[in-house]
């Protein structure tokens, strides 16, 4: 479990978010009052392993109040079972079974829960949620074409979000939600983002206790939207301790953060700054050469330190150097298996794609990098295509176009230590391929600074 939850975040950052929601919590059953709270954070800060010690802690303070952990995200879920599960077989000395049992009622699916209580019209027995990646949660368009389709309800006219909190509602004391946000990671159709969650709250539900980070009203990538902005300024309660602040040991992560920023939204000067900042501590290289990559990273890794190979779902054309970003991988193998299993991540045989490592992290990554998001150094713009049939076509929706963009923004931050970036050569006899789709944003990337590794 220590390898999937490990975060730059200090424990002392952690236990004061923690006791924070503590606070709250015990505030709403004092009060009578319903809370809903909005944790945010940096990739890698730690807002999983956040959430996974509050549900725990408040498991032990009163199991009365059921507290779960909840996530849309199907190999995050899978993977935090599994990981769970043989830690209490083990430490405990319960067959595998029993421990799976009492993990699969702490750590579920949020689709399954809400489907529980969209047959079921009764009270929760959870008085305290946490949502995991809550800015994933579906938008009503989204919520309601599933409804009809895979329910059969043609009349389902909510979000996801304004369904839950409805479902939460129906406690007739109290009750909190706590919501764990990432800004800029919808990497789905229909993810309605933190706007999604303060629009029910606005329209539907104003005599809910809201409280949120400072970082909310500061970053545009949170909350996009003045009226709701305006809304929750007036309305909420801003408490510091809902940020997981970078403490000194996890300076490298916001600024990898800020990196990673700064470079898709092509800022060339904010990026070469920014990696000047985090390269002594934070080495990322770039190849032209696959098994160049594969090496760095058997070198760079120390002892149990896990590395493994990711790539966008939509660079289809790295099929034709040996990356089948189409081959599901086990994630459960791919994660937690030792370095003698062939499924396991060590061996960089399966590769990963963002939707199977978003939440998720490794000490050492090498991100496999396609032409279906590459650099026009013309433009000085990115270009957004995804392969259809047999060759590419430009996305040209802004709502798509932002979903491939946040793919990449996620796996730029999968890794704990360190990155190689692998940019194929590409080649000219091969219009799905062609050179300058990858030439261009190689020699971006070395601009922002980044060393090469020649083979």
């Amino acid at each position: 479990m220590h390898e999937i939850t490990r975060s730059d975040a200090g424990a002392e950052n952690l236990s004061t978010t923690a006791k924070c929601i503590s606070q709250i919590i015990e505030q709403a059953k004092t009060y009578k009052q319903k809370a809903i709270c909005f944790i945010t954070g940096v990739p890698g800060a730690g807002k999983t392993l956040a959430g996974l010690n509050i549900a725990n802690e408040r498991l032990k303070t009163d199991e009365n109040e059921h507290a779960v952990f909840l996530s849309g995200n199907g190999p995050l879920v899978s993977v935090l079972r599994e990981a769970l599960t043989r830690n209490a077989a083990v430490n405990q000395n319960i067959k595998k079974s029993e421990a799976e049992r009492h993990v699969k009622a702490f750590v579920q699916n949020i689709h399954h829960f809400r489907d529980e209580y969209l047959k079921n019209p009764s009270v929760p027995t959870e008085k305290v949620v946490v949502f995991d990646e809550a800015q994933r949660a579906w938008n009503q368009e989204q919520t309601s074409s599933f409804m009809q389709r895979k329910r059969g309800l043609l009349d389902f006219s909510q979000s996801e979000p304004h369904f839950l909190i409805n479902v939460m509602d129906r406690h007739q004391d109290w009750c909190v939600i706590v919501c764990l946000i990432g800004g800029g990671q919808e990497i789905n159709t229909g993810e309605a983002g933190l706007s999604e969650w303060v629009a029910a709250l606005k329209n539907d539900y104003p005599k809910w206790q809201v409280y949120f980070s400072e970082q909310i009203i500061k970053e545009a990538h949170y909350l996009n939207n003045p009226e709701l902005t305006d809304w929750l300024i007036g309305t909420g309660h801003e408490k510091t301790a809902l940020h997981l602040a970078t403490s000194v040991r996890s300076f490298r992560c916001e600024k990898l953060s800020e990196f990673v920023h700064a470079l898709l939204d092509a800022d060339i000067q904010a990026a070469q700054a920014l990696y000047q900042q985090i390269k002594q501590d934070y080495p990322i290289v770039l190849t032209r050469d696959l098994q160049t990559a594969k090496q760095w990273l058997k070198q760079r890794a120390k002892g149990s330190e896990r590395f493994g190979l990711i790539a966008s779902s939509g660079g289809r054309r790295l099929k034709a150097l040996g990356v089948n970003v189409k081959n599901e991988i086990d994630v459960n193998h791919w994660f937690l298996n030792t370095d003698d299993d062939v499924r396991s991540s060590y061996y960089l045989e399966d590769v990963a794609t963002e939707f199977d490592v978003q939440g998720l992290e490794l000490d050492w990554v090498c991100v496999g990098w396609d032409s279906n998001f590459y650099y026009d150094s013309t433009t000085q713009q990115w270009n957004y295509r995804a392969f259809k049939g047999s060759r590419w076509q430009n996305v040209c929706q802004a709502s798509a176009q932002n979903y491939l963009k946040n793919a990449y923004r996620v796996l730029l931050t999968r890794a704990r230590q360190g990155m190689v970036i692998w940019l194929p050569e590409g080649s000219d006899d091969d219009p799905t391929r062609a050179k300058c789709f990858y030439d261009d944003t190689y020699q971006f990337l070395v601009e922002a600074g980044l060393r090469e590794l020649k083979h």
